[in-house]
């Protein structure tokens, strides 16, 4: 359940972020830090 959450959260801020110009790249490379930030945040959980 936390995957799934943590990926949806991820999801929703690559598109909030990245979509504001940065291109396809941009996007898929702010999921993947906000993915990773999220998974140090749920370990503390």
């Amino acid at each position: 359940m936390k995957k799934l959450l943590q990926v949806i959260l991820a999801g929703w801020g690559a598109k909030k972020i990245g979509g504001m110009g940065c291109g396809c790249v941009g996007t898929v490379v702010v999921f993947l830090i906000l993915f990773t930030i999220l998974g140090y945040i749920f370990e503390l959980f």
